[in-house]
């Protein structure tokens, strides 16, 4: 049906607007609230019949061309904000520099070409990008002058030097980059990388999780940065604050002989750069997976019985980093063919993973209390949002019967205070005064900030100190690289990376997270939804994940905010 032009009266200013009468009031009052800023819920339209409510169609009413309509009413504070001249001058993204469009909001990052098999070292470079506190680690790095050329690299094949310029370059750019200077100095660094192919094209195909792990001992040797809970000016290594753990792990002979003749279990500590999952016969979960990694065989002399003897080596976790990488062993050296070749089986993993069983219990007893809260503060967000959709769906007319537990559950009007009335004989009689949805909402909300200041008091002032540890034993799935074929000298790999929650350019706060992740394949990105992670689970020669990348979920400050 056509659109119906009238005239909107409000406040002596006069209003061309177009009513199309296939809409409802709510669409109409949307159109006025552009023009005027008065928000929807404070305008009164008069219209034949009386005041024009949300629900009402705008074809009853008969407009004719040209008509004059009333509204009253007066913008709120926001209303004001929305007509407020705007302080700084608007930008158009076609007078942007690339550096500036790439920095915007729904900009997609940089993808990196491929070099010639150089696929392990794309995914592993757009993986690693997904840890701010890296980003920000390396714009501070500054290469420390080498001694001797024989006995250092000179600055340009630093392979830290090298990381930060190319994060740099990638960050002012959505076309895809090429790491010429990066792959360089990694071949140079690590020699088996600049391996030729055995076909004689090119370089050969390389293992992505040896990238990653010699990318990361690198960095360790490297980048340092502020140490808080030492001294005012220490510095310890990036990777051991953030990306590293630590195993207490007990050592202990198993035959009985040795025990009788009064040989002890050993104990020792270790640092952990990634978790291992070892995937066998039995093996179908993550959880599966880690659990074999944490327990082995090991044949060595016992002084007792004064020759070899198996010992088993039991392994526990002392401390969790905040940035938490697990490895998936599916490549194993393959006499026959020589080659590495691949465990095709399926292994699922959770987007939110609990460490807290595999952990010492030092750092359980510590944990335990952080997590059970998080999941009841969680539970009670849930429940307020979930009491949010009901009334709205009340208010809008639906039955609630048709409602997710709206049939039987409580009513929130049913929360009332009592109010002292005087009847007509004089006699002081008490009668209900219901609570509004305000009323409600604010107890609810302010009942859920006292909850999370609970949540921020329970975190032990040990692990408070350690702001790189995990203090809860709970992650979140940040990104993974995947492998697609048969074995580790062939096939393709790519990378998945869960897109960021983009910072409000006024408040400086970010805002919620869309779900969404980014693949990474080269040059190619694209954006893609949860459940494509879901399928890289393996079962077969398709993308499954060698390599996942885990972060702390946050936590409240003291205040009761999430940063």
């Amino acid at each position: 049906m056509a659109t119906i032009p009238v005239v909107v009266k409000h406040q002596g200013t006069k209003y061309d607007i177009e009513v199309d009468p296939d809409s409802t009031g709510d669409v109409f009052k949307f159109q006025l609230y552009s023009l005027t800023g008065v928000e929807p819920e404070r305008q009164k339209v008069l219209v034949k019949g009386g005041q024009l409510k949300d629900d009402a169609p705008m074809s009853k009413f008969g407009f004719k061309p040209g008509q004059t309509i009333m509204m009253l009413g007066t913008p709120g504070k926001a209303g004001q904000d929305v007509l407020a001249r705007p302080t700084e001058k608007i930008k158009f993204v076609e007078d942007m520099t690339e550096a500036e469009a790439a920095q915007q909001e729904g900009a997609i990052p940089a993808g990196l070409l491929n070099l010639g098999n150089t696929c392990y070292l794309n995914s592993t470079l757009q993986t690693l990008r997904a840890i701010p506190e890296l980003q920000d680690a390396l714009v501070k790095y500054e290469p420390s002058a080498a001694p001797s050329a024989s006995l250092s690299l000179s600055p340009p094949l630093d392979l830290t030097k090298q990381l930060r310029e190319l994060y740099k370059y990638m960050s002012e750019t959505q076309e895809a980059y090429v790491p010429h200077a990066f792959l360089t100095a990694l071949r140079t660094s690590f020699p088996q990388f600049a391996e030729r192919s055995r076909t004689g094209h090119g370089f050969a195909q390389q293992d992505a999780e040896e990238a990653w792990s010699q990318i990361v001992t690198q960095l360790r040797q490297k980048l340092r940065v502020k140490d808080a809970a030492a001294a005012a000016d220490a510095e310890t290594s990036f990777i051991d604050k953030y990306m590293s753990g630590e195993f207490t792990s007990e050592l202990e002979c198993d035959e009985p002989a040795a025990k009788e003749g009064g040989e002890q279990p050993v104990t020792s500590k270790e640092t952990f750069l990634k978790l291992n999952c070892h995937i066998d016969a039995s093996t179908n979960h993550l959880r599966d997976g880690i659990a074999n990694g944490l327990s082995e065989k090991l044949e060595k002399r016992s002084e007792v019985l004064g020759r070899d003897a198996t010992y088993t080596k039991t392994s526990k976790i002392s401390r969790l980093p905040k940035y938490l990488t697990v490895h998936f062993v599916r490549f194993f050296w393959k006499r026959e063919t020589q080659k590495k070749a691949k465990i095709m089986r399926k292994v699922t993993f959770p987007h939110e993973l609990d460490l807290v069983e595999f952990c010492d219990d030092k750092l359980k007893g510590m944990l335990v209390p952080v997590r059970d809260k998080v999941r009841e503060v969680r539970k009670d967000e849930e429940d307020i949002e979930r009491a949010r959709k009901r009334r709205k769906r009340n208010a809008s007319g639906e039955d609630a019967a048709d409602i997710p537990g709206g049939k039987g559950a409580k009513d929130e009007k049913k929360d009332y205070k009592k109010k002292a009335g005087t009847s007509a004989d004089g006699d002081v009689e008490m009668g209900e005064t219901y609570k509004t949805d305000a009323e409600i909402d604010a107890e609810r909300d302010a009942a859920l900030l006292a909850a999370k200041k609970e949540l921020n008091a329970l975190i032990d002032p040990e692990l408070a100190k350690d702001d790189g540890a995990n203090q809860s034993g709970l992650y979140e799935l940040r990104g993974v690289v995947t492998h697609q074929g048969a074995s580790a000298d062939s096939g393709h790999y790519t990378a998945y990376v869960k897109k960021s929650a983009p910072v409000d350019a006024k408040t400086g706060k970010r805002k919620d997270e869309d779900g969404k992740w980014w693949w990474f394949n080269d040059d190619k990105v694209s954006e893609v939804t949860a459940d494509k992670i879901e399928a890289l689970a393996g079962g077969g020669e398709s993308h499954s994940a060698l390599i996942l990348l885990y972060r702390a979920i946050p936590l409240p400050s003291a205040e009761g905010v999430i940063e």
